[in-house]
């Protein structure tokens, strides 16, 4: 017995613990409704974007003068993981992983030190540079969307109203920040003909200087008299372009109208900025997010009020879409979870009454909601929401939590058949029970260890799996010991001696079926030791049939399509092949509504997406179809779409992931220090996964190099005529893509003034070799007279890791295939070409199967621990090497019900199912914890070895397996769902079979152990 007799206390105390009972009952009632709601467990990204922009500078120079020098001073960050990086000529895209250990907590000093050490650095950048820029909000989730479309209005009012919306929902409560999708700035273009500006002997840069003259904002100036302080204005500030239109120049003794020498425009960005469709149409979104710990339902509800409102004050002809609403998505998946709760609370409600009759059965019952009560409030003062872990951690909690309760009141109920009075009975279940079942449960909670400490993403994400069943298992055991013998005293009845007479008869049937059996394999003790060894074996070697997986698939209704161009594609190439898309969507019954990324990835509308680049070449579509059968259809449908009428691109269509966010399911990564080899490495690699069965559409994240133009000058040419190479370099830069020049200061805004060349010069070769240069005498020049132009190639986007050129081959599965197995297949070869690589050059495995390794790398280094917990605890109740070895020999024998469930069903071996493998194993322990106990205790009254062991898992029956059938009938309402399923099955089917192992086996080795003989060889 453990400290004073609680039972014993409880009953005394009985107005007192009433009392407590009921106040858990209003504080869980008023919990739960106050207890978050959210579709997945927050789990902390610990990435970091770092860019910087260098204007005009090649690959070469971007890589060697900007990454290289960042990346060296980000690789002394503290818990560094990786660094990743792209760079396109004149960018650089960095991203600072840390370390999947690092503590959540210190996260944002690690952000801290990142900005600090590049600040140290930023001296030592080329001029002209950029930045750099730190986004660290890369985790951000934009959990409701909305989609803005205007029939009759300009792109300009539209954003009015968008932004006057935003002003108002940036109002709601639990709102953090709204971002705004699709918005394209304004810019007013000034069109020079540079002929012109030539043929009139007008200096193109003496134009732009007087420009930016006027509209500079300086201090004018303050008057302060004695009564009063004046400031003094001056005018001449730009606020449309009509006031550019009035501009003039006096040059020389001649006057010019800016109209005179420039056309004047009012457009967008060009090229655009990345754009928004919804359903076809171009919209501009507001992507919300919610304040972390917030409540989704209650943002979602809030969130359409003030929609309505803003509704009713839009213009006939702007409306306002639903893109992506989490809240409902919310609502829906946890009243599922809800439903797959309550089913689990009448299934061993109704278990309960069955097994031990309505009576008995009701204090188990009882028992549920109490427990529950207690949980909740301490789940709402430790922060966990419900979401989707958590409900599933309360479903599998629930099956286990009455195992104490069944224990104590069976006990409770062979007290009060042998005659004790009900507060000896009451009290009985403490004294001899309490101990091993506190010892049980905290195994059981043991056994959930490496979910609760694994240092990964995947670990994190499904932290709460431990936190919740820990929390309910310690939870039941004082609800075993402090309400359940009261409730017992107050429900129980001590049988009748006809009754009494007539309960064995009734159990005989089934005990002397066990009893027959137990006897069986005890005399046969080394046959049945060596079956259960042979069929242990067997199960070990079907495990290699068991398919693998790391997360499965999102049960949710989108799908996402990526369209990826060849790098050197230009942002209108993406937006007609979105266009194309949008056609094909628009008429398909089975598609509920979508919405378009241009020249982007969409942003993360769900935690666990896979968040990609903004590069210009890119296109993603959201696709919610009506429901899953439609989506399956709709899968198929937009995969023949995009073999058939796409056959430039490289295009995806897959469901949302579950887990932490991989992307491309098979990837191989290419590293080596010269980028030719690499290209080299990475088309053997890709031939092989060609090969592969299972494997499809491979393709490479960069490899083919795009055309540059080259204009080569004659420095001395050049010099004779007083120019450089900068000054050259500036009038193409004006020409082409435009000189911001000034602001136009409207509203809000602020518009940039763009001075370029005219369309026609700027699109023609013919027109760039005749572009006219200033000489520092008034004079121009032709380009052509002093450069010379040819075409090269350069690599439009190059990725590094930990600063090494690496080139990724990248490749999906065929339907129905499981990436593992393809991995399996391709692997020898790839290892074979690893062998005949030259030094530093070598391929490593990506994608879903290295983070899946890495996942289950940092859950199975916290096995050694759980084990050593879990010897300690068993060591303290069992205080001997022999029993102690019995336990152990045990626990690996679950797996046999693994393998023979997860076949049976065709659930693969995931992530989720090899948690719930080591959950199994404190459950086993547990049970055969109580049963060596429980033969220890007959021994003390006297009996023998044989004896008491026939005793004890006589007495064992019962309660061992009601407390295993109501876990296994408890589980089947989530046995079905896509994440819980497979664990479900594995716990299922592993528990099961180590019952019965436990009723059978374990009594074997017993005897086996301590020498037990039948009485008729005594």
């Amino acid at each position: 017995m453990i400290g004073p007799n609680l039972s014993e206390w409880a009953i005394n105390k009985r107005s007192l613990v009433i009392y407590f009972m009921i106040v858990a009952l209003i504080a869980g009632g008023f919990a739960f409704f106050k207890l978050g709601r959210n579709e997945d467990p927050a789990f902390t990204f610990r990435t970091m974007i770092v860019s910087a922009v260098w204007p005009g500078a090649s690959m070469e120079e971007t890589l060697l003068q900007v990454t290289e020098r960042l990346e060296r001073t980000l690789q002394e960050t503290p818990n560094l993981d990786r660094l990743r990086s792209y760079s396109v000529p004149g960018q650089t895209v960095i991203f600072v992983d840390l370390k999947g250990s690092t503590p959540a907590a210190i996260v944002p000093d690690m952000w801290y030190q990142v900005r600090r050490r590049i600040a140290d650095i930023r001296h030592t950048l080329p001029q002209g540079v950029a930045g750099p820029f730190f986004n660290d909000d890369f985790g951000d989730t934009f959990g409701i969307i909305y989609g803005f479309t205007a029939d009759g209005f300009t792109p300009r009012e539209l954003r009015d109203y968008v932004e006057a919306a935003r002003s108002r929902l940036l109002l709601v409560p639990d709102v953090s920040k709204i971002e705004l999708l699709g918005a394209q700035d304004e810019r007013v273009f000034l069109e020079f003909s540079t002929e012109r500006l030539a043929g009139l002997g007008l200096n193109y840069g003496a134009i732009l200087q007087a420009l930016q003259a006027q509209n500079l904002v300086r201090p004018s100036g303050l008057i302060e008299t004695g009564q009063e302080r004046l400031a003094v204005r001056v005018s001449g500030s730009f606020e449309s372009e009509q006031d550019l239109l009035a501009v003039n120049f006096v040059i020389g003794e001649r006057v010019f109208r800016l109209t005179d020498i420039a056309t004047i425009r009012r457009g967008f960005a060009d090229p655009p900025q990345p754009m928004f469709r919804v359903n076809g149409k171009p919209a501009i979104g507001l992507a919300i997010a919610m304040r972390e710990a917030g409540d989704i339902l209650a943002l979602g509800r809030n969130i359409q009020a003030a929609m309505a409102d803003i509704r009713a004050q839009l213009p006939i002809g702007i409306e306002a879409s639903l893109v992506a609403d989490q809240a409902v998505t919310v609502d829906e998946a946890i009243g599922d979870f809800m439903e797959s709760l309550w089913q689990a609370i009448v299934i061993i409600m109704v278990a309960s009454f069955l097994a031990l009759g309505v009576r008995a059965g009701s204090v188990v019952a009882l028992s549920i909601p109490l427990t529950l009560a207690i949980v909740f409030p301490v789940m709402l003062l430790l922060g966990i929401d419900l979401q989707r872990i958590s409900l599933g951690a309360l479903i599998i909690a629930l099956t286990l939590l009455v195992d104490d309760a069944m224990t104590t009141i069976d006990a409770m109920i062979r007290r009060l058949a042998a005659g004790d009075s009900k507060r000896d009975a009451a009290t009985f279940a403490y004294k001899a029970l309490a101990a091993p079942m506190l010892i049980g449960t905290l195994v059981t909670i043991a056994g959930f260890l490496p979910i609760g400490f694994a240092k990964s993403s995947a670990g994190e994400y499904t932290f709460t799996i431990f936190a919740v069943v820990g929390i309910a298992l310690i939870v039941s055991w004082f609800v075993a010991v402090l309400f359940a013998p009261l409730l017992g005293m107050a429900i129980l009845k001590k049988p009748a001696a006809v009754a009494a007479a007539a309960e064995p008869e009734k159990q005989g049937a089934v005990l002397r079926a066990y009893t027959a059996l137990l006897t069986l394999a005890l005399k046969a003790r080394w046959v049945t030791i060596a079956i259960t060894l042979g069929v242990f074996a067997v199960s070990v070697f079907a495990m290699q049939f068991v398919p693998r997986q790391f997360f499965p698939s999102s049960d949710r209704t989108e799908l996402l399509v990526d369209i990826t161009l060849p790098q050197s594609a230009s942002i209108f190439a993406s937006e007609t092949a979105a266009n194309r898309l949008d056609a094909a969507l628009a008429n398909d019954p089975d598609v509920e509504r979508w919405s378009t990324y241009v020249g982007r990835g969409a942003i993360r509308f769900y935690l666990p997406l896979n968040v990609q680049l903004a590069l210009p070449f890119f296109s993603q579509a959201v696709v919610v179809a009506k429901d899953l059968p439609a989506r399956e259809r709709l899968h198929l449908k937009l995969e023949r779409l995009m073999a058939e009428q796409f056959p430039e691109a490289v295009a995806r269509v897959y469901p949302l992931e579950l887990g932490p966010p991989v992307g491309w399911p098979l990837q191989y990564r290419v590293n080596g220090p010269d980028v030719e080899v690499v290209r080299d490495i990475a088309q053997r690699v890709a031939a092989i996964m060609a090969e592969a069965e299972g494997s499809r559409l491979v393709h490479f994240d960069w490899m083919e190099p795009a055309r540059q133009l080259r204009v080569r000058v004659d420095q001395d040419e050049a010099r004779r005529l007083g120019l450089s190479s900068a000054q050259v370099a500036a009038v193409l830069n004006a020409a082409l893509t435009g000189t911001t020049v000034t602001q136009l200061r409207d509203d809000i805004y602020l518009i940039n003034v763009v001075a370029r060349a005219t369309a026609e010069e700027r699109l023609s070769l013919t027109t760039l070799r005749s572009i006219q240069l200033p000489l520092p005498g008034g004079r121009t020049v032709p380009l052509s007279q002093l450069a010379a132009f040819d075409y090269e190639q350069e690599y439009p986007l190059i990725w590094r890791r930990d600063r090494v050129p690496t080139l990724t081959v990248r490749a999906d599965v065929t339907p129905g295939t499981l990436p593992d197995s393809v991995v399996a297949i391709m692997q020898p070869r790839i290892d074979a070409l690893n062998a005949t690589l030259p030094r530093p050059y070598r391929v490593d495995l990506g994608g879903i199967a290295e983070e899946s390794a890495l996942s289950q790398a940092s859950v199975l280094a916290v096995v050694p621990v759980m084990l050593v917990v879990m010897l300690t605890l068993l060591m303290f109740q069992l205080v001997s090497f022999r029993r102690l070895f019995m336990v152990l020999a045990l626990l690996p024998l679950g797996i046999i019900g693994v393998v023979l469930m997860l076949l049976a069903s065709g659930r693969p071996l995931g992530f989720v199912a090899i948690l719930g493998i080591l959950a199994l194993l404190g459950m086993i322990a547990k049970n055969a914890v109580i049963l060596i106990i429980s033969i220890e205790d007959e021994r003390k009254a006297g009996a023998e070895v044989w004896d008491a062991v026939v005793r004890a898992a006589s007495s064992r029956l019962r309660p061992m397996m009601l407390t295993a059938i109501s876990t296994v009938f408890g589980l089947i309402p989530i046995a079905p769902t896509v994440f819980w399923g497979p664990m479900a099955f594995a716990i299922m089917g592993g528990l099961m079979v180590a019952t019965l192992l436990t009723l059978v086996f374990l009594p074997t080795l017993y005897v086996t152990i301590f020498g037990g003989r039948p009485p008729a060889k005594r």
